[in-house]
């Protein structure tokens, strides 16, 4: 039993230790309910998926999704976009936000690469509802767009503070709401465009640019086992990505964009995967 449920067990744990260790050290009971509440999602998730429930990762997209737009954002007002990232940074303010990117975005994909894309983010949770859930069209050569994006949130919050802006704690929340929307605009218009539900995801969000580097290096990837590989390219078709997953090295097209949604797996006819 313990053999079959070792990955939600492990994440589980790690969620819990993040959880326990920021509640004793920021003595803030928020963060033992903020993680434990994550890692409890992800451990559900992959209990239904190991069990075969088609629509396991989708539950734990719209739970902690949902739960990251709606009461950290709307409600606790919190900016967790990646402008709110950079006021907390400025103002040398150690909480929610610079946390959540510490430990999702920043630090976490050397262990889970870009698992936050497939799982949390709320952006994707809503692109994922769209038609094209298989890439349609050859991936476009315009990844340069995510950097200038990157820059230009840099830039915003930057002037604002050069220019000493008054109440942007007000300006940060609104720009949440208006971020989101943006995002939610050109990646609806994105998907339509090129047919392909994750272009926003490979040519605009300015995320990625933290989470890159570190997925290169990240510990829980998808490998193929090469002698039950038939070659039958299935994988790579239902792959939201792009990723070969059939070559298990580091250099392997488009490895650092994997999401682990777990659709290759999912259709391996040879579980290889």
């Amino acid at each position: 039993m313990i053999k079959k449920y070792w990955l939600p067990i492990f994440l589980l744990l790690i969620f819990e230790t993040v959880a326990i260790i920021l509640w004793q050290t920021k003595e803030n009971l928020f963060y033992l309910l903020n993680f434990s509440y994550i890692g409890f999602s992800l451990f559900l998730g992959n209990i239904l998926f190991i069990n075969k429930y088609p629509y396991a990762r989708r539950i734990v997209q719209l739970l902690v999704g949902c739960y990251m737009l709606l009461y950290l954002g709307l409600i606790k007002q919190e900016n967790m976009q990646i402008e709110g990232f950079w006021y907390y940074l400025f103002t040398g303010v150690f909480e929610a936000t610079t946390i959540h990117y510490a430990v999702a975005k920043i630090f976490g994909p050397l262990l889970f690469g870009r698992g936050w894309c497939g799982y949390a983010c709320w952006t994707a949770m809503i692109l994922d509802f769209l038609p094209y859930k298989q890439t349609q069209s050859p991936r476009k050569k315009i990844e340069w767009i995510r950097y200038i994006a990157f820059l230009a949130s840099l830039i915003f919050v930057a002037a604002l503070f050069l220019a000493h802006a008054g109440n942007i704690e007000h300006i940060m929340f609104c720009f949440f709401i208006a971020g989101n929307i943006i995002y939610y605009a050109v990646g609806i218009i994105l998907s339509y465009a090129f047919k392909d539900n994750r272009a926003f995801c490979k040519y605009v969000c300015p995320i990625s640019v933290f989470m890159k580097p570190m997925s290169y290096f990240s510990l829980m990837r998808i490998k193929c086992d090469a002698e039950k590989c038939i070659s039958c390219g299935k994988c790579k078709k239902v792959c939201p990505m792009d990723v070969d997953m059939t070559d298990n090295s580091l250099r392997r097209k488009n490895g650092t964009e994997c999401i682990l949604c777990m659709e290759c797996v999912r259709t391996c006819p040879k579980d290889a995967l």
